[in-house]
Parts: structure tokens; C-alpha cells; sequence
């Protein structure tokens, strides 16, 4: 595995390479990360996997500075996992100059959920994915699905920039409890770790409920919202939306069975967590 620095360096690796699959990371990786590699390793191209921790998606108030580098164990977990190029940057190798241009998801889309607690969020997350999708120049990208909402941006992202990039959504990675695999889970007590797989559980009621011929999307979500308060949690939202534009179902498309998703969030703690699960 070629691991590399600089913006210079990584066009240099990828120069004569064709068919690469990218796979973006802010690296503490686990066994979540790891099945993005081998997704993107059966896509039959090289892989690249970014390790950046970006400033641009965290506010003021948020973890960037606590928020674990650990290099040398995500790049054992890549060579091991047959990654070609490992790109490693520090901030002042991704951001030689300050940022300016940037690219700002509609309020529509980024401006909901995430976006409503987190605000300038998915303007980060967007801008440094362009910036790695124009120094690589990947004809796949890989996103894991627990961050549901940003996979939806960047995918629209790419249609409307018209980007030749196949965006590929991977399913969770959740342990055998239904807790969904996240950097953050390390922030956890053993108290708040056995806890954590009820956010899981308390969306699969909703789910359960739906599928059984539920269409009151808002008692349900009240439902979930309560449960988790029951529980000691800290909910920010429980939302039941359209799988394609995150927006609230009516009634007859919940009855026609349009393809819905619902989304969580909420803290344990201080660590705040999130779900969601496709129905």
C-alpha cells in the first residue's frame, strides 16, 4: 500500500491508474470502515482510502480536537484490507491556502435534520468531497448508509455537477446487539455501550409498526421520541421521510408503500449518536 501526504503526492499515485474506487474516511477505523474497503475492492480497480479529519464539517462546539487520530492502526487495517493508496493528509496539506470556495448543499436537503442541529455541516462534508473526488478522479465512491442524509447529498451533488462517479451506498455494519458500528461508540461507558443498541431497537418498533399497516408517521415518531427519553436519552429527532429527498411521506404514499427510511438522533451522555433504517 502507497500511503501519501500531500495533494502533489496523490495526484502522482493515481496518474496512471484506471477504474480506482474511493473510499473517504476520517479514519479511528473500525470493522464498519473496513467492509466500505472490501465493497470497494469488488468493484475489481484500485482503492483509495482518504484519513483526513475535517475542520470544515465540525462546529464550534463539537469534538475536532478530541476527535481520535490514530494513524498507524488505520493503516495496518488498510494494507490488511488491500487498499492500493492510503491518503493521509494534514490540514495544511488538504488546506494550503484557507478554504473559500465551497460547495453549499440546498437547505432542502442539508438544511433538515443534520443539517438543522449541525448547521454549515454538509457545506464541510461536501467541499471536502469534491476536493477528493477532483484529486483522485475515482469512477466509484463509497459511502457508508449510517450517514444516510450525507449520502443522499453527495449523491445529488453528483448529478448536478454531472461528475462521471458511480456513488455506491453501503449497508450498516452493526454488531450482533443491532448497535450500529461508529467511531464515536468509543466515547461510550460500559454502562452507556450496553445501552446504545436501544436507539436500534426503538426504530425497529416504528419500523415493525409501519410495515404492519401503521400510517400515522407522527405518533410514531412521538412514539420513538418518548421511548428514548424513557431511556435516559437525549433525542434530537425521529424522523420518517422519503428515501429520496428526505422529506415527510403523506399518508397514501405510506399506504402505497413508497420507499421510506427513518432517521435518528440522539445523546447518551455526551456522545450523541445515529441510526437509521431503510423500510
Amino acid at each position: 500500500m502507497k500511503v501519501v501526504h500531500t495533494i502533489e503526492a496523490l495526484h502522482a499515485a493515481v496518474r496512471d491508474l484506471k477504474n480506482i474506487t474511493l473510499v473517504p474516511t476520517m479514519g479511528n477505523l473500525h470493522d464498519g470502515h473496513i467492509s466500505l474497503m472490501r465493497l470497494a475492492k469488488q468493484q475489481g480497480g484500485p482503492v483509495a482510502a482518504s484519513v483526513f479529519v475535517n475542520r470544515l464539517q465540525f462546529g464550534p462546539n463539537e469534538d475536532f480536537d478530541t476527535y481520535p487520530r490514530t494513524f498507524q492502526a488505520d493503516a495496518e487495517k488498510l494494507e490488511k484490507a488491500g487498499v492500493d493508496i492510503m491518503f493521509a493528509p494534514s490540514e495544511k496539506d488538504m488546506y494550503p491556502v484557507p478554504q473559500e470556495y465551497r460547495v453549499i448543499p440546498p437547505d432542502s436537503l442539508a438544511g433538515i435534520l443534520e443539517g438543522y442541529f449541525r448547521p454549515g455541516f454538509f457545506n464541510g462534508v461536501a467541499t471536502v468531497v469534491m476536493k477528493l473526488f477532483c484529486a483522485v478522479r475515482p469512477v466509484n465512491a463509497v459511502f457508508g448508509k449510517k450517514d444516510y442524509q450525507q449520502l443522499m447529498i453527495i449523491r445529488r451533488m453528483v448529478e448536478q455537477f454531472a461528475l462521471p462517479i458511480k456513488i455506491i451506498g453501503a449497508e450498516i455494519h452493526r454488531g450482533d446487539n443491532g448497535l450500529a458500528m461508529s467511531s464515536r461508540n468509543g466515547y461510550l461507558s460500559a454502562e452507556q455501550l450496553a445501552e446504545a443498541p436501544n436507539l436500534y431497537r426503538i426504530l425497529k418498533t416504528a419500523v415493525d409498526q409501519i410495515r404492519a399497516g401503521n400510517q400515522d408517521i407522527d405518533a410514531l415518531e412521538k412514539q420513538a421520541m418518548d421511548a428514548l427519553k424513557a431511556r435516559g436519552w437525549v433525542p434530537d429527532y425521529v424522523s420518517i421521510c422519503r428515501q429520496y429527498n428526505l422529506q415527510k411521506p403523506t399518508a397514501n404514499e405510506v399506504a402505497k408503500k413508497e420507499p421510506l427510511v427513518i432517521l435518528a438522533a440522539a445523546k447518551i451522555g455526551d456522545t450523541r449518536l445515529i441510526d437509521n433504517i431503510e423500510i
